[in-house]
Order: structure tokens, then sequence, then C-alpha cells
């Protein structure tokens, strides 16, 4: 059993490791590439420590023109989704229950379709638009602010739907209707009631449609006209080549990340602790026992070190210079292209030399040639100086041997007539008898 128990536990821990490293591991290597020095970002070889790349990402304008853009869009986005998905959601819950499968299928199709379909099809839809109602070219339905925002949010809103529906699950009807008993109108009832029981789902819906409009691409290719947002400018960025400025922006949007996440596990725990009286939310077990202000929030001692790890770098950014490193690493790359220089001069000698022994190729370089009646090959000098009179080959092309029952050929007449002619022994012989 023991062995089994330790079997499982391994391949479990094993699990973990190849999951988050799968999961993290392009993370944790892009952020540590905006700290080397190399121009292209690479996390081996190791340089030297800089971070001159976030002052590049600082003074780079179209990256900031596109993060500008990107919370522009991701803002509108979320007004208009939040909106729509509360909308749709609270419609399900009150339409009638034979129509609520159709109804849900119709809403949710925009999570279905390709974010490309639905790039050209609303720029093409707000074209026809603009079209009918005889506005000029550079109206606000041909902004690029203006068709992003409406081609996100017809898909987006669809997600905001869903978590409102999860949360519209476990809300009571009966008390919209005891308030509304009490002599509240429907719409303070939506708002004294309802509303504050959304506002978890409206947070994180808020949360899902921002980050879902920040990251797009696929959709934002058609309708961003002259308002590139953040990918769109990445995009651009990777096609020309990139440096390492954009290894910090990753490592910035990381590090903004899970300062959010601590910030809301702090506040879940808040929750937890109000609703139990100030109690702790567990207990730690065991021998070890972690001190009582661990035990009650970790999480805001891990937002504490981490504020503290940022003002630290911060301050040794500025007063550390990398100048001394780059100059020993520019050294070095110079002695090593020298030895390489070095050695393709001395391999360029040795073949030169190699040559001047062998003397000139007279022969005009090597071929092989089968050799007559043994079927191996065998090397032929080729044609040089003398021609090919010493290719092995020639014996093979003798001219063959005469047949007797086949007359043989004069030469013809030349120079000397027709003296070699064969057929001059017979006319002499009959001439003498």
């Amino acid at each position: 059993m023991k062995g089994e128990n330790f079997l499982v536990k391994f391949f479990l821990v094993a699990y973990l490791v190849v999951f988050f490293g799968y999961l993290l591991g392009p993370l944790f290597v892009m952020s540590v590439t905006a700290f080397n020095s190399p121009a292209f970002p690479k996390m081996a070889p190791w340089e030297c420590l800089t971070f001159e790349w976030f002052d590049v990402l600082a003074n780079d304008e179209r990256i900031l023109n596109g993060i500008q853009n990107s919370v522009i869009v991701g803002i509108g986005t979320v007004i208009l989704s939040v909106v729509m998905g509360l909308a749709g959601a609270l419609l399900l819950t009150e339409i009638w229950p034979r129509l609520r499968a159709t109804y849900y299928t119709i809403v949710i199709a925009p999570i279905l379709i390709p974010g490309v379909v639905l790039g050209i099809s609303t720029l093409v839809f707000w074209d026809r638009i603009n079209i009918m109602l005889g506005l000029s070219s550079g109206s606000f339905l041909h902004n690029g602010i203006f068709l992003t925002v409406i081609g996100q949010s017809t898909f987006i809103a669809s997600y905001c739907m869903l978590v409102f529906i999860a949360r519209l699950q476990r809300y009571d009807t009966g008390l919209t209707e005891a308030a509304l008993d009490l002599g509240a109108t429907n719409v303070q009832a939506f708002r004294k009631v309802l509303l504050p029981f959304m506002k978890p789902a409206i947070g994180s819906a808020a949360v899902l449609a921002f980050l879902a409009s920040f990251e797009n691409y696929n959709t934002t290719t058609f309708t961003f006209g002259k308002f590139p947002t953040l990918t769109i400018e990445l995009a651009q960025k990777v096609r020309y080549g990139i440096n390492p400025s954009i290894s910090s922006l990753a490592f910035i949007i990381i590090v903004l990340t899970i300062i959010g996440a601590l910030a809301h596990e702090i506040y879940r725990r808040r929750q937890q602790l109000a609703l139990a009286n100030g109690a702790p939310v567990s207990a730690v077990t065991g021998k070890f026992q972690l001190p009582k202000f661990l035990r009650r929030n970790p999480a805001s001692i891990l937002l504490v070190l981490l504020a503290l790890a940022g003002f630290s770098t911060i301050w040794f950014a500025q007063v550390y210079s990398p100048t001394e490193c780059k100059m020993e690493v520019r050294e070095q790359k110079r002695l090593i292209q020298e030895e390489r220089i070095n050695a393709i001069r001395q391999k360029r000698l040795e073949q030169q030399q190699e040559k001047l022994l062998k003397g000139p190729d007279v022969f005009g370089g090597s071929k092989t040639a089968p050799a007559p009646g043994t079927g191996k090959t065998i090397e032929s000098p080729g044609k040089g100086t003398f021609g090919s009179v010493f290719n092995p080959g020639n014996l093979d092309k003798a001219a063959p041997a005469p047949s007797p029952n086949k007359p043989l050929e004069s030469p013809g007449k030349g120079t000397f007539g027709n003296v070699f002619d064969p057929n001059n022994l017979e006319k002499s012989g009959s001439e003498n008898k």
C-alpha cells in the first residue's frame, strides 16, 4: 500500500509540474527575456542584466497609442456588453418557457461564429447603414473606435449573459415579489433588490468583457480603421522584427494580472471573514503552525511582498548601469569573431597549399568508368591536356572485326587516288593472267 501511495503521489506531482510548466513556462521565459541585454528576445545565453527595454517601451509611441486605443475600446465594450448581457439574461428568465431554448440558441450563436466573419459583417453592415442615411464617409459610423466596439460586443455580450444566467439561477424571485407587495415600483425593486444581488456577477462580467476586448485580434483586424489597438500594433511589429520591449510589456501585464488576482482574493476572504464574525477561514493542522496574521489572509502578505519587490526593483534600476557588462560582452564577441575569421583563413591557406603540392591537373579531374570484362569500376583521369586517351573505356570503343561475308570498304579517293582500294589486288591478278 505504501508503494502504491508513493507512485500515486509521484505521478501526481509529475503531472502538476508538467502541466504548470506547459502553462506558465512561456510566460516565465518571456519575463526573463525582458531583463536580458541582447537586441532579440532570448533567454540563453545570458549576457547582461538590463532595464533599458522598459525605457524603450515607455518611448514607443505606437505601442502607447495602441494601449490607449485598447483601453478606450475595452471600456466601450464593457458598457455595451454588460448592458446587453444583463438584459438578455433577465429576458430569458421572463420569456415563455417553450421559447427559452430557441432564444438561448440565438443569443449564444455569435460565440460560435468566427471572429473574421463578425469583423467583415460589421464593416459591411454599418457601411450600408451609412449609405442609407446619406452620411459622408468620415461619419462616426466609419470611425474605427465605434466599429470595433460594435463588432466586439456582438459576441462578448454572449459571454456576459452566461455569467448573469449562472447568477440568476440562485436568485429567489420571491424577494422581488415581496418588494412589489410592499409598494415598491418595478424600477425600485430592480435597483434595491435585484441589482445588489447581481453586483458580483456584474463585476465578473465586466472583467471578462474587458480582457476579451483587450486581446481580440480577428474581429478588430477589419474594424480598427485609423485606431489600431495593442494587438494590431504587436502583430505589425512582429512582421518587421521585434525587440525585448515586447517582453517587458508582457512582464508588466503579468504583474498587473497577479496584483488583480491577489486583490480579488483579499476581497473574497474579507467577505468570508465578515460572514464568519472574524473567525479564521481555515485552520492549519500539524506540528508547524503559521503565524496568525498569515493564516488569516496570506494573499495580503503576498501582495505586500510583491509591492516591496516592485519598489526595490525600480530603485535598483535607477542606480544600476549595465555599461561595463555590455563592453565586456562586446569584447568577448569580438574575440570570438576574430577566432572564427582566423580559422576560416587558416583553412583556406591549407587548401591552397594542398593544391600547390599536387601540381597542375593535366588530366582534368578523374572520372569513374567500368573496367572491361571485370564489371568493376576504375577511375579515369578524364579529359585534360592529352584529351581522353587514358580513358579505360576506350578499349570498349574499338572497332569490331570485319565479317567474312561482308566486303571490305574502300576509304575512298583522296590525294593518292584509289591506291588503297582492296579490290586493286583482284584487278592486278586478272590482268597478269
